[in-house]
């Protein structure tokens, strides 16, 4: 294993001090952000402040792999607890990602009508429920209680984390998988050799595995710094999934960046030689900066991360001055790295509002005091400012707003934090 033993216990958490790829020991330390709370553990509103645990988050590179990857591993039950608040379903750009990926699997890979599809963090059955809708076989993996509401919906759902006994048990049950999928948490489980071994387990020979996951590219090219919080245990470019899928004999035979999270990549695999390569696999892995150039680009992006911390406090300091309000606007899990990183408290934001139906109203933002309250709220007080923590989505939501009636400005952070 790359990660070293985790204690027993709940709670407990590991140094990375190799690969978790390859198992090279010389990782480099390339940014540092701090101490941060457990993205997705949110206190009920009016619970007495007590001791919250906190990690180190800080991205290690391998000069072997050339892996990116975070130096902690935390107990999955730590961060992902039976209520974990987070729900694909209500994100626009989601469902339509996932309606694409149904309909391009379906062109690609000619799927037939008793083909089995199998989700690990199946989460709401968002996903799944384009595949059930054309006639396909469906099977959800999904560790947290939203596993409850793909039920509810009839989507069949196993509420369990993906573990090395499950997959013979579902291979007997509903026979070999055509298509097995991980959407954003590709990088999130901790043995991910381990997990490739169950993956193979589930797949028919001609089997699929599609992943997506953030694009380390588009993160530094976008300076999302946002995106570095424990549940992404590691950022793949291509040349670093790669290298991982192959050493499992799997080939990457197509891949390209969509929009969801900010930018990612949904990269297909399969058995070596099963499928043809597509030329766009090679271009991307071709224009990828590779050795010194990766390093020496982690370390721009720490830098330029830096200066964009100190824009959006200077914005924000001039804003708070003259006395005026700023809330924001939607909790995604990047939201909590924003705040951590950048020292925003409820005196500089006053309250974090989401959509109606929202998991996450009615809790504090981790490590923090700042309520999450519906966006009704907003439209009622009328704050001058609204900084949009869902930057990445940031028209959507302020021509949402616009229509149902806020008159203030927002600020939309990151990379050249300004206001719009």
């Amino acid at each position: 294993m790359a990660i070293h033993a985790v204690p027993a216990g709940k709670g407990s958490s590991a140094t990375i001090e190799k690969c978790q790829v390859c198992g090279n020991g010389n990782l480099q330390q390339v940014f540092f952000l701090g101490y941060m709370p457990p993205v997705n553990i949110m206190h009920r509103i009016g619970v007495t402040p007590q001791e919250q645990p906190s990690y180190p988050a800080g991205l290690l590179f391998c000069t072997t792999c050339e892996l990116v990857q975070l130096g902690l591993a935390i107990d999955p039950r730590v961060l992902f607890p039976p209520d974990y608040p987070y729900t694909s379903g209500t994100t626009r750009i989601l469902r339509e990602n996932f309606a694409d990926l149904h309909k391009e699997c379906c062109k690609l890979l000619r799927l037939e009508p008793n083909d089995l599809i199998i989700d690990i963090g199946s989460n709401d059955g968002t996903l799944l429920s384009n595949f059930i809708s054309h006639g396909h076989r469906v099977l959800g993996i999904e560790p947290t209680e939203v596993a409850k509401l793909a039920l509810q919906r009839g989507i069949p759902t196993i509420q369990r984390y993906f573990q090395p006994a499950i997959s013979p048990e579902i291979r007997a049950e509903h026979g070999p998988a055509r298509v097995v999928t991980a959407t954003n948490c590709f990088a999130h489980m901790e043995n991910v050799h381990a997990v490739l071994d169950e993956i193979l387990k589930l797949l028919s020979n001609e089997g699929v595995f599609i992943s997506e996951s953030h694009y380390l590219i588009g993160l530094l090219d976008r300076l999302q710094y946002d995106t570095i919080y424990h549940e992404h245990l590691r950022y793949y470019s291509m040349n670093s999934l790669k290298h991982l899928l192959a050493m499992h004999e799997l080939e990457i035979f197509d891949a390209h960046a969509i929009p969801t999270h900010g930018g990612s990549i949904r990269v297909y695999a399969a058995r070596q030689g099963v499928y043809p390569v597509r030329t766009r696999v090679q271009e991307m892995l071709a224009a990828e900066p590779t050795g010194g150039h990766m390093l020496t680009r982690l370390r721009e992006f720490r830098q330029a991360c830096m200066v964009s911390k100190l824009e959006l406090l200077s914005l924000l300091s001039s804003v708070k001055k003259k006395g005026l309000r700023v809330c924001g606007v939607s909790a995604p899990s990047r939201a909590s790295t924003l705040i951590n990183y950048v020292g925003l408290d409820d005196s500089i934001i006053e309250y974090v509002v989401e959509i109606k139906g929202s998991l996450k109203i009615g809790r504090y933002m981790p490590g923090t005091m700042i309520p999450v309250l519906d966006e009704a709220r907003m439209l009622e007080d009328q704050p001058e400012y609204a900084l949009i923590l869902s930057w990445h989505i940031a028209d959507e939501l302020a021509a949402k707003l616009r229509e149902r009636g806020y008159k203030g400005q927002f600020i939309v952070p990151l990379s050249q934090p300004r206001i719009v």
